[in-house]
């Protein structure tokens, strides 16, 4: 069975920095996208930023130049957050999509930016 497992979410001032990890466990697959998501309460869950195994990234409009996404490992997916505004509070979900097109997510982790 395939687990993403993210940890780092917590409790973070307006402008501070937090890193989010996300690590596949399990059977060991070969992963074409990893990435995170966030959902907002009230608000549909959107991109955060994505990882090609090829190394091209894709970023939502609203984290250009703040967050940026690593991957490490085959396995495993990083988010450096900075800059944090009120409005970056959200669940994030971890993401990834296997060869073949199947998508797996995480349970998701809470990150709340105060003032």
């Amino acid at each position: 069975q395939v687990q993403l497992v993210e940890s780092g979410g917590g409790l973070v001032q307006a402008g501070g920095s937090l890193r989010l990890s996300c690590a596949a466990s399990g059977i060991m697959f070969r992963w074409n996208i990893m990435g995170w998501y966030r959902q907002a309460p009230g608000k549909q869950r959107e991109l955060v930023a994505t990882e090609t195994r090829d190394g091209i990234t894709n970023y939502g409009d609203s984290v250009k130049g703040r967050f940026t996404i690593s991957r490490d490992s085959r396995t495993t997916v990083d988010l450096q957050m900075n800059s944090l505004l009120l409005e970056d509070t959200a669940v994030y979900y971890c993401y990834g999509e296997r060869d073949g097109g199947a998508e797996h997510w995480g349970k998701g982790i809470l990150v709340t930016v105060s003032s």
